[in-house]
């Protein structure tokens, strides 16, 4: 019977966890928090956005931090095996906008608690409070783990102790050192699902403001770097929301280049500028005799209405009627390319996801096994692999901890 070690307790690991007990094998999880699954916990707003329902292809797009690494591993266990393996345990889920799937409960404590229970009652055993501090190696194979609480011996090790963002629930970057110090290149560890800080003045106004429906474009030295249509939110430092998380990692690439950064919003990207212009007279018409900002309140909301103009160079005490064809020109132009600095992303700390890890050319795409050391296989964050919001990552993490908790079990 082999014996498999594994570091992590989070979706990789518990996943990994699985896969080999029901291949036969002795298994344990050594977790350092308290409790396993704790950054699982928080997604999705607390609800564990599982997985998405869209084709391979597009989930390989959707993973642009080497999503194509993943082929092999995402075909073996893929997202409707994912949905399979919670419904079938007893954890219903269900689809909403985007492909997004969720537990019907709406509970991510219920994903955590499925994973733990079918762990546990296939026979392998859960030690938390048990930070490792390294792989033990004897003749270039990994055959063990030294822990806060002494050594462990086993035939294979996993390293699955994730990312290092949101150091509180654990995936505090440990994961990458324990990989370094057994010789893996670790690619830099920054920011990827991330706000992104602003120093536009007009923050204080914006903040709270949620838009949805709008299409944003992030220009890098005036050229167009992402553009995606959706949903984003104005903050106290910046901007977040969907649109923006997705936007993040191509930000922070182009901020290490030392890019000057702006966020273009279309406000109104439903209406091609000749049908917004006419909307726009309408609403003059209406409002004539009502200073600008009374006749901007079926268009904007109150809280942009300042900004706008301001952004237009327009006085929003002027009469309506006194406003020229050029002013309202302006105007136009401001609506469909509302345009603000991006100064920077927020600490790596408030990232969901972490972008770089151990290296994926020392690791082979089938198995999740190192090329440089027999018996050490890799699953989930600890990797350089990430992706987009909208259930991504964790079918990241679902489908390469099966692929190396099946290799090291065989």
């Amino acid at each position: 019977m082999n014996t498999v070690l594994i570091i992590g307790g989070g979706a990789a690991g518990l996943m990994a966890g699985i896969a080999a007990v029901e291949n036969g094998c002795k298994v344990t999880i050594f977790e350092k928090m308290r409790m396993p699954g704790k950054k699982m916990l928080i997604t999705g707003k607390g609800r564990c956005n599982i997985t998405n329902i869209c084709e391979l292809q597009e989930l390989i797009v959707n993973l642009p931090g080497n999503g194509r690494f993943l082929n092999s591993a995402l075909r073996r266990f893929s997202n409707s095996d994912v949905i399979e393996f919670f419904n079938n345990h007893g954890l219903p889920t269900k689809v909403e906008r985007g492909g997004r799937v969720f537990p019907v409960s709406d509970k991510a404590a219920d994903v955590v608690e499925t994973l733990v229970k079918v762990f546990k009652q296939a026979g392998g055993t859960l030690l938390t409070d048990s930070k490792v501090l390294g792989v033990i190696m004897q003749d270039g194979k990994a055959c063990g783990v030294k822990t806060v609480n002494g050594s462990f011996y086993g035939d294979k090790v996993i390293l699955a102790a994730g990312g290092a963002s949101y150091p509180g629930t654990g995936s505090d970057g440990s994961g990458a050192k324990i990989a370094a110090a057994a010789g893996h290149t670790i690619i830099a560890l920054k920011p990827s699902l991330v706000p992104l800080e602003s120093d536009n003045p007009y923050l204080e106004e914006l903040q709270g403001l949620s838009l949805r429906n709008v299409k944003v474009t992030l220009l890098g030295n005036g050229k167009k770097l992402f553009e995606d249509f959706g949903e984003m939110l104005f903050t106290h430092y910046g901007v977040s929301g969907p649109l923006i998380l997705s936007m993040s990692n191509t930000a922070s690439a182009a901020l290490d280049k030392g890019m000057e950064l702006d966020l273009s919003i279309d406000l109104k990207p439903a209406l091609s500028e000749e049908k917004l212009d006419a909307r726009i007279q309408r609403d003059f018409a209406q409002y004539s005799r009502k200073q600008l900002s009374n006749g901007l309140k079926d268009l904007l909301p109150h809280s942009m209405i300042t900004p706008v103009c301001d952004m237009a160079f327009l006085d929003e005490e002027k009469f309506i009627n006194q406003i020229s064809k050029e002013e309202r020109r302006r105007l136009l132009h401001t609506l469909k390319n509302f345009t603000i600095p991006i100064s920077g992303t927020r600490p790596l700390a408030e990232a969901i996801v972490t972008a770089g890890g151990v290296s994926v050319k020392e690791i082979n795409p089938k198995t999740m096994e190192s090329k440089l050391i027999t018996g050490l296989y890799f699953a989930g964050e600890v990797m350089d692999v990430d992706g987009y919001t909208g259930g991504f990552n964790l079918q990241a993490a679902f489908s390469s901890g099966y692929a190396a908790g099946c290799a090291a079990s065989e």
